[in-house]
């Protein structure tokens, strides 16, 4: 028997989807979505917003010319056809591994990818300086914009769209929203209203009768303002919802079925047509296509291998808890016994292991959307009223709200705590979600304190020592299972600015921040078997760096600092810095990620590239010591 021949295995570029007809493109659509479905349940991915994206990727490519026409993805979530469509169908094999394809869009893996989409609601400022690059230097090429409704939220989405409807940008925005429904009483309708709407004719008549009747006398500008109302009030009784965007100045559709190739592909073809921005609302269902997904959508937006036939995960449950549920679950011990305590994230309630705070204190949760931003700014002001909030979020997008954690918090002094979760490698997410800056950034910010934990029990520690300090506190932890050490019933208060030393030793000292501790006695270990004594410290603090561990570590041979994150900048510097000051003379080895962005794949794949696993550090060790 013959192996079935795919459309999508004749697809080779973007130019091969043109010639296709409606029922093609339909077949396609179908077989895309089985090879997303094949490939991660190998791999894991963002499954269910890249199934829920099929059709508008396909009907995108149907119509443009890429890589001259433009497509700036938002976060990037959704866009695993489009990979498959521009030349990557045999990589997408190798999808998030390492030497493999990103899970995100990216300009060095394909000229197809306009920008390193990772983080929401930057696709329509980047768009918008496409589309004024291309204007500037007389060029006629589309630039398009995908964004889901979730980073529409976000207040930089906003101010993007403020500008591009006053600057008149011509550009295609697509919404792609999955979180309401179609109404098929009053869809013909509107979908009718939203082809008459966006044609440039329309627009060019509208305004030039309108300009007319304004400069007669009182009775046309008596017609105008009645014909104005008139056209608002039926607006906002049939297309509710454009009404906000044609404020701005952003021609709107009406709803479009996101699963509807044909539909989507005139919906399209007339926006691109139109001489200024205009905004194709679509509606879609996110894991459209694949049963378990469309049941369980949240469960697939991140997904690990899964069987396809029952959608479970095929990876066994670690034997110990992660670094998140370990948060979570100490956060909700500290807030019973403190009813001031108030837990703050972003869209990632779940993910920042706040799913039990939120069901036990409900009242005291609060879930911002894609606003980091908002979110720091907003613990400022409920720490200025008396409460105590914890503010959740991944290291990667607190990053964005660097000046509300500067002038909100730490200048205005602040009893707020940040949890910061995914510092360090995070694995198949790669560059764009690395938590590499979040010490580098948080020491240059005065009156921060940075907390650094080495295990669970640690961690509870920290929570519990941030909580307990006056001013913004930090405390940074990783992703993924916990070290298996027991959590203890009451928490330990650390003084401030203090380390723990773990093991004696004279000729090496070994700082360690964070989970690196456990590398630096595995390195220990090892150096012990050579006869080389080595000692380790847990450093529990970024900052303020411990000046009396420092010192004792200088009347060793070497002193070496180990953290997952960026070197440059990072706790190792800041170590130096106090050797500097104690005028010691040691020789110092600073070890972190490199001054580079960190590549997609395992984490213990990636750590052994970079030289942070035990072997590549004890490697380093004995080149040093053999220099010395």
């Amino acid at each position: 028997m013959t192996e079935r021949k795919r459309i999508l295995d004749m697809v080779k570029s973007p130019a091969d989807v043109k010639c296709l007809t409606d029922e093609e493109l339909e077949i396609l659509c179908r077989e895309l979505r089985e090879e997303m479905v094949e490939v991660t349940s190998q791999t894991g991915g963002h499954l269910a917003s890249s199934l829920g994206a099929v059709e508008i990727i396909v009907a995108l490519h149907s119509l443009l010319n890429c890589p001259d026409d433009k497509i700036v993805f938002d976060v990037g979530h959704q866009a695993y056809a489009h990979k498959l469509l521009t030349g990557r169908r045999e990589a997408f094999k190798t999808l998030r591994q390492l030497d493999g394809l990103t899970g995100f869009p990216n300009p060095d893996e394909s000229l197809y990818d306009a920008h390193p989409s990772g983080h929401a609601s930057d696709s329509l400022s980047v768009a918008m300086g496409l589309a004024k690059a291309r204007d500037m230097q007389g060029g006629t090429n589309n630039v398009v914009a995908v964004i889901g409704d979730s980073s529409l939220a976000g207040g930089m989405a906003f101010e993007a769209l403020n500008h591009i409807g006053q600057d008149q940008t011509r550009m295609v925005i697509v919404l792609n929203d999955n979180g309401m429904s179609i109404s098929k009483p009053v869809g013909a309708l509107v979908r009718h209203l939203g082809y008459l709407r966006t044609r440039t004719e329309y627009r060019q008549t509208r305004d030039a009768l309108q300009q007319v009747m304004e400069s007669g006398g009182l009775l046309s500008r008596g017609l105008v303002d009645l014909g104005r109302n008139m056209k608002e009030s039926m607006k906002q009784f049939v297309i509710p919802h454009a009404m906000i965007f044609e404020q701005l100045g952003i021609t709107c559709t009406a709803p479009v079925d996101g699963h509807d190739v044909a539909t989507l592909r005139q919906m399209f073809r007339i926006a691109l047509e139109s001489d200024g921005p205009v905004l194709v609302h679509v509606i879609t269902q996110k894991g459209h296509g694949y049963g378990p997904s469309e049941r369980n959508p949240e469960k697939f937006h991140g997904v690990s291998p899964f069987d396809i036939a029952t959608g479970e995960a095929k990876k066994k449950a670690p034997s110990a808890p992660t670094y998140t549920s370990v948060f979570g679950d100490a956060l909700v011990r500290e807030a019973r016994a403190d009813e001031r305590i108030v837990a703050i994230t972003a869209a990632m309630k779940d993910g920042a292991g706040l799913g039990a705070f939120s069901k036990t204190y409900p009242t005291r949760f609060i879930d911002t959307g894609i606003t980091e931003e908002h979110a720091v700014a907003l613990a400022s002001g409920l720490a200025a009223g008396g409460m105590k909030p914890v503010v959740a979020i991944y290291s990667t997008f607190l990053q964005r709200a660097f000046d509300q954690i500067v002038i909100d918090n730490a200048l205005a002094g602040r009893n707020t705590v940040f949890a910061i979760d995914r510092a360090g490698i995070v694995g198949d997410d790669g560059a764009t979600h690395t938590g590499a800056f979040d010490i580098v950034y948080m020491r240059t910010v005065p009156h921060m304190r940075v907390l650094t934990p080495s295990n669970e029990a640690e961690l509870a520690s920290a929570l519990h020592t941030a909580l307990a300090l006056d001013g913004p506190v930090a405390l940074r932890y990783p992703r993924g299972a916990a070290e298996g050490v027991p959590v203890p019933a009451e928490p330990e208060l650390w003084e401030e600015g203090k380390a723990h030393t773990v093991r004696e030793g004279t000729d090496v000292a070994l700082l360690g921040f964070g989970r690196m501790v456990n590398t630096a006695l595995e390195v220990a270990d090892a150096l012990a078997a050579e006869g080389v004594s080595a000692r380790v410290v847990d450093m529990r603090w970024a900052k303020p760096i411990d000046a009396d561990a420092v010192a004792q570590a200088a009347a060793c041979k070497l002193v070496v600092t180990l953290e997952e994150g960026a070197a440059a900048g990072g706790a190792g510097e800041g170590v130096l810095d106090v050797l500097a000051s104690l005028g010691a003379t040691v020789p110092a080895l600073v070890v972190g990620l490199p001054d580079e962005f960190v590549m997609q794949g395992k984490p213990d794949q990636v750590r052994a590239r970079l030289g942070l696993d035990a072997a590549g550090v004890l490697a380093r060790v004995k080149d040093k010591l053999a220099s010395l």
